[in-house]
């Protein structure tokens, strides 16, 4: 199926990247030259939603083009089944020999999911209880917990480390792809994902890039207090985490050193575009990115990901595609990940997924973005209800587990919390959610419709009862791990010492 008037595609991924802190987004601290460059070039997306706000559940759903509950993957234990075709296997399919260097967080024996040749992998164990990450002095700042605050500002994140390997991986790539090319009179397109780790916590980033946040931060915009009045699961995530109160020392590190570690992946994503140019085959290439899923940064008294307010479940979604994507076309429409899947595998001229839920954005893209679209997107956070708390021992969820999935419609979000109040806010006249409007009887209409179709092939007690089967086999995987000790197919060395903070802080 070889075509040489096909695409070559870079599709570069990055882990919790809230899109607000992008300057092509509106942000007028970050200095984010590079992305903002690529969105100038092409297709900026307004509205971006992650399947789900948390790492491995995102990230199969990106690849696989279904919801979690159709891939059965719901949280960071759930191994995707090798039998689900995926975005890397049709490429494959279409005549493309798909690289993957770096991040993809799949857990289980497959390390691969239709990429033909992986570069550079993950930091974490590849199975189930395999063999845990020891990040010395930053040991448990990684997860969902108070001590990720406390331990922030200037020194070194071993994710940075890790990116700039796959940095370099990359540039080499393009390098020997571009004298590969200049020697040939045809030249097969290439298919490279990129998967960087930045700008997750750690909120650790080096002084150098630090400083002038450090110096410039400003507070978050939404200060929300720990009180009675908070919807009952955000309170009890927020005790569970200790984050009931943050003081403004440990916000104004915390976000300079977000801030920080976003610019140095744009620096880094530089370095890559750049070889691209320089290789000579930037003018045949789409180039797409994203991220899977955002950063509270403090805003209504949150942090990390596993919320549906905005700046954790929308992601930062950018196509650049020379003569084919409007340069400085603004999307203001409503998009899923599992649509940019689609959009790629159409522009490659791949087949589509059978049973993606994905929309291919190339005839929006094409209209300029007027064209026919139905702005929807869907987004599904559960956690497992085993007694055992978080990954680090934090209680923060019941033991009848947290079952939960959102629906943005037009104007509209409505979370859906089985065993709570359901949320709703207008996005439009309320873009900050403060005002929720489950309970408003103008909005009554509103709240069944929405209700019936996020509900519409999603049920809770069913989930629920997936999950308690997946459960007890992760227990015997997990044992067998601890056993066995297998081998690390495709894992990046993070060692203690890559982590750090400096002993004199700002």
């Amino acid at each position: 199926m070889s075509d040489h008037r096909r695409p070559n595609l870079l599709y570069i991924h990055s882990d919790q990247h809230n899109p607000r802190v992008l300057g092509c987004y509106g942000d007028p601290l970050i200095r984010s030259p590079h992305l903002d460059a690529l969105a100038e070039a092409g297709v900026l997306i307004e509205h971006a939603y992650c399947p789900s706000p948390i790492c491995v559940p995102s990230r199969m759903s990106t690849l696989t083009g279904r919801h979690p509950h159709e891939n059965r993957v719901w949280t960071n234990s759930h191994v995707l089944s090798s039998a689900i075709p995926t975005m890397a296997h049709s490429m494959g399919a279409g005549g493309y020999r798909p690289v993957l260097i770096g991040r993809m967080h799949a857990i289980g024996p497959d390390q691969l999911h239709g990429y033909a040749q992986r570069l550079v992998g993950d930091h974490s164990p590849n199975h189930p209880g395999g063999r845990p990450v020891d990040h010395g002095m930053l040991a448990r700042t990684t997860g969902p917990a108070r001590v990720s605050l406390e331990r922030s500002g200037h020194g070194q994140n071993a994710y940075q480390v890790h990116d700039e390997a796959v940095t370099e991986a990359a540039v080499d790539f393009l390098d020997r792809r571009g004298r590969r090319v200049r020697g040939a009179a045809t030249a097969e397109p290439f298919s490279l994902s990129v998967g960087f780790m930045l700008p997750h916590q750690p909120f650790v980033a080096r002084r150098e890039d630090y400083e002038y946040y450090f110096r410039n931060m400003v507070p978050p915009t939404v200060d929300e207090p720990h009180t009675a009045s908070l919807h009952p699961h955000i309170r009890t995530w927020r005790s569970a985490c200790g984050i009931e109160q943050v003081s403004a020392s440990e916000i104004h590190r915390a976000r300079a050193a977000y801030w920080a570690l976003v610019e140095a992946m744009d620096r880094m994503i530089g370095r890559i575009l750049t070889a691209l140019r320089e290789s000579g085959l930037a003018d045949r290439t789409l180039i797409v990115y994203s991220s899977d899923h955002g950063e509270q940064l403090g805003e209504h008294g949150l942090w990390w990901k596993q919320t549906f307010y905005e700046d954790s479940v929308t992601v930062p979604a950018i196509i650049s595609w020379p003569g084919r994507a409007h340069a400085g076309l603004r999307l203001d429409r409503v998009v899923s990940s599992l649509d940019l899947n689609a959009t790629i595998l159409d522009a490659l001229q791949c087949p589509p997924l059978p049973s993606s839920r994905g929309r291919s954005l190339l005839p929006l893209i094409a209209s300029g973005g007027t064209g026919t679209w139905d702005d929807v997107a869907f987004s599904e956070f559960c956690l497992d209800a085993d007694g055992a708390g978080g990954p680090f021992g934090e209680p923060f969820f019941p033991r009848e587990g947290v079952l939960q999935r959102m629906i943005r419609r037009g104007d509209w979000k409505l979370t859906y919390y089985r065993g709570l109040p359901s949320q709703l806010f207008n996005l439009r006249t309320d873009p900050h959610e403060l005002e929720d409007r489950i309970d408003d009887p103008a909005c009554a209409d509103v709240v069944s419709r929405l209700t019936a179709e996020v509900l519409d092939g999603w049920d809770p007690d069913l989930v629920a009862a997936q999950m308690a089967e997946l459960r007890a086999d992760n227990r015997i995987l997990k044992a067998w791990a601890g056993n066995v000790v297998p081998d690390d197919s495709y894992r990046w060395d993070l060692r203690p010492e890559m982590d750090y903070l400096d002993a004199n802080q700002l």
